[in-house]
C-alpha cells in the first residue's frame, strides 16, 4: 500500500522494486550541521561516493510537508540554502506534516523514515548520546538504536558527548557496537577514546553476516557499526578534549540546551580548531558513506510485506 506521507524518488523507487543495495542518508548535516556552502558540496559528494561504491544514496528530509526519501540536486540545493528549516527527530514529524514545512532529518528521524521504506544500512557522521552537561539531556538516537533494525555506520558518538555514559546506555539497551577493523570506540574526530566495542569486524561482508544473524534470532535492535576517521585527518584526543571542555563550559554559561546545543558546541569546537575539526567532519562523512555502501552491497535486497 502507499502512505500518504511519503514520497520516494524515482532512482529510489527502481533500486527498491529492484532490490539494490540502497543507503540511507541523514540532512540535519545539510541544515544544521554544517555552513554553507561546505553543507551542500558534502551532500553531493557522499551521494556521489556511494554512487561511485555501487549503491544509490537515499537522502532522506522533509520536503512541503512530505518525508521524501530520495532528493534531486535541485532540492538539494534548495534544502541547503533554506534558513527555516526544522530538526526533525521522532516528535518532530507531525509537526513538520501539518504545517507542510522543511525539514533535517536527525540520526533517529532518518532511522524510522529508512526503515518504513526498507532500507537497512545508513551513513552518518556521530550519533548522538548522553550529554555531559545533564545526563537527562539523552539523544532520541540511543532510544532508536534500541528499537530501529538498521545499520548505522558512524565514525563513533559525538566527541562532545559523555562516551562513557552513551556506551553503558547502549549496553543496556541490547544495541551491539560494533568496531571496523578496530577494538576501540572511535570518539568522532579521534581514533582513540580509551572504550572498548562489544565486537571486532574487519570487511564489510562480516558485517552484513553479523547483521543477518542478529536479526534472524529475532532481536530487533539497530546495529551501530563504527568507522574510524582516516589517520590523516584525525585529530588526537589530547589535542581535542580541552577544546571540547571550553566550548561546553560556554554552552552551560550561556544557557544553550536541548537542540541548539549539538550545533552551538560543533560551531564552537570549529571556530577553537581553526576549521580544523570541519575538515575533519567532513572527512570521517565521507569514509562512512563508502563503508555503508560496501556493507549495503554484502546485505543484498530486504524485502517488505509493505511498500510506502
Amino acid at each position: 500500500m502507499k502512505h500518504p506521507n511519503f514520497k520516494l524518488s524515482p532512482e529510489i523507487t527502481r533500486a527498491v522494486d529492484m532490490g539494490a543495495p540502497i543507503v540511507a542518508l541523514e540532512s540535519t548535516v545539510i541544515t544544521h550541521g554544517l555552513p554553507r556552502p561546505q553543507n551542500l558540496e558534502l551532500a553531493r559528494n557522499m551521494e556521489k561516493q556511494i554512487r561511485d561504491t555501487g549503491a544509490t544514496p537515499a537522502t532522506i528530509a522533509l520536503m512541503d510537508g512530505k518525508i521524501r526519501i530520495g532528493l534531486s540536486d535541485e532540492e538539494l540545493i534548495r534544502l541547503s540554502e533554506s534558513d527555516s528549516t526544522l530538526k526533525v527527530s521522532h516528535r518532530d514529524f507531525a509537526t513538520a506534516i501539518v504545517k507542510k514545512v522543511n525539514g533535517g532529518t536527525t540520526v533517529a528521524g532518518t532511522m524510522f523514515a529508512a526503515n518504513m521504506a526498507g532500507i537497512k544500512v545508513f551513513a552518518t557522521g556521530g550519533i548522538g548520546g548522553v550529554h555531559k552537561e545533564s545526563a537527562f539531556d539523552i539523544s532520541t538516537d540511543l532510544r532508536s538504536l534500541a528499537e530501529i533494525p538498521t545499520i548505522v555506520v558512524c565514525a563513533g558518538a559525538k566527541a562532545i558527548l559523555d562516551l562513557p555514559a552513551t556506551l553503558e546506555y547502549l549496553e543496556t539497551m541490547g544495541v551491539p557496537v560494533v568496531g571496523y577493523s578496530t577494538d576501540e570506540f572511535p570518539a568522532f574526530y579521534s581514533r582513540e577514546s580509551g572504550l572498548g566495542v562489544s565486537a571486532r569486524l574487519d570487511s564489510p561482508k562480516e558485517i552484513a553476516d553479523f547483521a543477518k544473524a542478529h536479526w534472524n534470532l529475532g532481536m530487533r535492535s539497530g546495529i551501530l557499526v563504527t568507522n574510524p576517521i582516516p589517520e590523516t585527518e584525525a585529530i588526537s584526543k589530547s589535542e581535542m578534549e580541552p577544546m571540547i571542555a571550553q566550548a561546553s563550559a560556554e554552552a552551560i554559561a550561556q544557557g544553550i540546551h536541548g537542540q541548539k546545543l549539538t550545533p552551538f558546541l560543533l560551531g564552537r569546537i570549529s571556530e577553537l580548531t581553526k576549521g580544523k575539526s570541519l575538515k575533519a567532519n567532513l572527512a570521517l562523512l565521507l569514509n562512512n558513506a563508502r563503508l555503508a555502501a560496501e556493507i549495503a552491497k554484502e546485505m543484498g535486497s530486504v524485502k517488505k510485506d509493505w511498500a510506502i
